[in-house]
């Protein structure tokens, strides 16, 4: 099969097509004719050397996948050859990425695209690793609760723009930051309450304006580095702070005198590690009952990219210019 490889950590000109063993599939797992994947920043930091939990060079990269099921291993009851499927299934240590012909999965991290899903198979690539993300992250971890006022930053990125869908669909008012005027609409129309343009309001004058001055008892950071001490900033006394980049260092003192609760999401972790695994399916049919509800879709970046243009997307990501998520289609 072809595949879109690394043979060494460095920018986006590392990446070149190689022929690769077509793999097969092991007890409880699949094999997916890949049609679609996406890019997350986790790859971006796979590829530099930055995070070490790739897979052993040459690298197949990405997670999210998107296909119809070529062939079943032994045991596997829960698909057939046929079904079109999509999960974030791969691209760490042990498992290999989406960008080939084909990829195995273990059948755990997929669910079916069903006829009650709108959304094109394609497009299904862009939602499992930011949607399985924000959903542990607000439900799992921080349980948030209807009519609570909650914080999403980056509301048309690639995890905030499905966080305000989750939230919205629970119940939650929701403020989220945003640059523009542009992304702003967007965001609301993702369901977003309170807009926020960080560049021009500091996290008082927002936390007053829309608080009076409490602070929010769930705050989502997506962004990281300095935004995890505004996000400690505004968080509520007692309130819960979720990130998901926290390779950083800070000073706690603030938190402390709130007494709030922090929760670390790395999404990576049941792939890497094994834990977990049997609670997948579970966060999977979360996502397609939501898709089946018509109350989350993807927001997509107008620039869409050929697996052989993965070098370019990354380009993109790493720009700062992209909206949600970037779409790859083989």
């Amino acid at each position: 099969m072809k595949a879109m490889v690394i043979e060494e950590f460095g920018g986006p000109e590392v990446f070149v097509e190689r022929e690769m063993p077509t793999p097969e599939p092991a007890a409880g797992q699949v094999r997916i004719r890949v049609i679609a994947s996406s890019v997350n920043p986790i790859e971006t930091k796979i590829r530099s050397g930055l995070v070490k939990t790739g897979p052993a060079m040459p690298a197949i990269l990405n997670g999210d996948v998107a296909g119809v099921v070529d062939k079943v291993g032994p045991g596997v009851t829960s698909l057939a050859a046929g079904d079109e499927v999509f999960g974030c299934a791969g691209g760490v240590r042990g498992w290999q990425g989406a960008l080939a012909d084909y990829m195995i999965a273990d059948v755990r991290l997929l669910v079916r695209r069903t006829p009650a899903m709108s959304l094109p198979l394609a497009e299904c690539a862009a939602l499992p690793l930011v949607f399985l993300t924000a959903w542990t992250a607000l439900v799992d971890r921080a349980g948030i609760q209807s009519g609570e006022h909650v914080l999403i930053h980056a509301g048309t990125g690639g995890v905030g723009h499905v966080a305000i869908q989750i939230a919205k669909a629970m119940g939650a008012r929701v403020a989220t930051t945003v640059s523009t005027e542009d992304k702003a609409e967007l965001a609301r129309r993702l369901g977003a309450d309170d807009t926020i343009f960080y560049r021009e309001e500091s996290v008082k004058d927002y936390s007053q304006r829309l608080t009076e001055g409490r602070g929010f008892s769930l705050v989502f950071d997506t962004v990281g580095r300095e935004n995890v001490d505004r996000s400690i900033e505004a968080t509520a006394i007692s309130g819960r702070l979720c990130s998901i980049n926290t390779r950083s260092t800070h000073d706690l003192t603030a938190m402390h005198a709130k007494g709030l609760t922090l929760h670390v999401i790395f999404r990576s972790i049941p792939l890497l590690h094994g834990i977990g695994m049997d609670d997948q399916p579970r966060l999977m049919a979360a996502l397609s009952d939501m898709l089946e509800q018509g109350s989350v879709r993807p927001l997509l970046d107008e620039h869409r990219y050929a697996f052989r243009q993965i070098g370019e997307a990354h380009r993109r990501i790493e720009s700062g210019l992209a909206v949600g998520k970037i779409l790859l289609e083989r």
